[in-house]
């Protein structure tokens, strides 16, 4: 066991856990923080994406170890105070959602992408989200809502 001084959506929080604890069970089963899901466990599926300084990875497969002192950005982290982020209002008009077990992850790679390139093409957010499964098949929607989302951002 070890403390890790952590940066979790602006906030300060301190855990006491076994440094090559995967993140997602920190958030998840340490601080309740349950919007990150659980998929594969091997950084294939996507569901588990967070931003850790501003880049979506996978926390699955990333030792919290690594983290500590880096700025870690979550699902329940995204939107402001005051709105959603455009990622997620789109998300919201277009529908994408079915079962909407992927779509944290999905959501945080898509606002990854967007902060990255504000006005990707159709194959770059295909190359974007390759790595984000849905089991539904809402992928026609995901791409009309980060089309959306990017003309929001612009």
């Amino acid at each position: 066991m070890a403390t890790f001084d952590l940066n979790i959506n602006g906030t300060r929080k301190q855990v006491d856990v076994d440094p090559d604890t995967p993140a997602l069970w920190v958030l998840r089963d340490t601080l309740n923080m349950v919007g990150t899901k659980f998929g594969c466990g091997i950084g294939q599926c996507g569901a588990c994406t967070i931003h850790v300084e501003g880049t979506a990875i996978r926390s699955c497969s990333t030792p919290i170890s690594a983290l500590e002192k880096k700025k870690i950005t979550t699902i329940e982290g995204l939107a402001n105070e005051r709105s959603l982020h455009a990622v997620q209002q789109a998300w919201i008009e277009e529908d994408v959602a079915q079962c909407g077990y992927c779509q944290s992850g999905q959501i945080m790679s898509a606002a990854a992408l967007l902060k990255e390139n504000k006005n990707p093409t159709d194959s770059e957010i295909e190359v974007a989200m390759s790595g984000n499964i849905c089991r539904c098949g809402t992928y026609l929607r995901i791409k009309q809502a980060i089309r959306n989302a990017s003309e929001k951002m612009r």
